[in-house]
């Protein structure tokens, strides 16, 4: 097998050719076929949720008394393209509940790893808020909330919040399963247009909702802050937005493949 054969496609893990024997039904070479297939994906979840959440916290606690979101969006953006390109062939790069609910529903991951891959991305949110807790002084740490989203608070509609979370991350889910999953659309560079769909939404909803798109982004800094207003939006939002994505694609936009009509 070759270099090229063994590696898996960016987010799409419905089956791992690097893991699995050569009739593609299960791990091969014993516990390290299992290693490769289950557990180090989930610890590349884990890293690159961790890496990720850390310099978006750290972009806004940094931002405190600046005006605009130019640094969190480009911090944010750019942390995520480069997760996704270094770790996308082992674990699929989805560091976002959210996006793994997507995957998952359209076809590009296995049942087994969805639950393992939203706890590690969770406690991967946990950490990284943590370490950015740690680099920062208390009052600039409390100045930002602990980078924990208080946008509602200051905009003061839950509605409007909601909606605005559902909506980006529509985008940031059908980007992923339209230009990762999608045969017919997938794009080499689809780690890039990833972050750079993240970076847009943060300058174009940052002041709405806080542009959070992932449940584990929101998660991990809640634990750190002790923040909770309104942190339900950061979750029923992007679920919403995921499940929607998975509507357009299995329904209407989907190749032969990934639609369930018209097939």
């Amino acid at each position: 097998m070759s270099a090229s054969e063994s590696k898996t496609e960016i987010f799409d893990m419905s089956s791992n050719p690097a893991a699995l024997d050569h009739g593609g039904k299960g791990p091969s070479g014993g516990v390290v076929g299992v290693f490769e297939h289950y557990v180090q994906p989930c610890l590349a979840e884990l890293l690159g949720s961790s890496l990720f959440i850390f310099a978006g916290c750290a972009s806004v606690m940094g931002n405190v008394g600046v005006s605009g979101s130019v640094q969190p969006a480009l911090a944010h953006g750019l942390a995520l393209g480069i997760a996704i390109a270094i770790f996308g062939e082992i674990s699929g790069g989805h560091f976002n509940p959210a996006v793994s609910v997507s995957v998952y529903l359209v076809g590009g991951l296995e049942v087994i790893l969805l639950a393992p891959y939203i706890v590690a991305q969770i406690c991967g949110g946990m950490i990284g808020a943590g370490l950015a807790k740690l680099i920062f002084a208390e009052e600039t740490f409390n100045a930002a909330s602990g980078a924990a989203f208080n946008a509602v608070v200051n905009s003061g509609s839950v509605g409007r919040a909601t909606v605005a979370e559902m909506i980006m991350t529509f985008i940031l889910t059908l980007v992923v399963c339209m230009g990762a999953i999608n045969d017919k659309t997938k794009v080499p560079f689809v780690p890039f247009c990833i972050g750079l769909t993240v970076t847009a939404n943060i300058l174009a909803g940052g002041s709405v909702s806080g542009a959070c798109m992932n449940p584990a982004r929101a998660f991990g800094p809640a634990v750190a802050a002790n923040y909770w207003t309104y942190h339900w939006i950061y979750w029923v939002g992007p679920l919403t937005g995921a499940l929607l994505t998975v509507t357009f694609v299995r329904l209407l936009m989907g190749d032969q493949k990934r639609r369930v009509i018209l097939k």
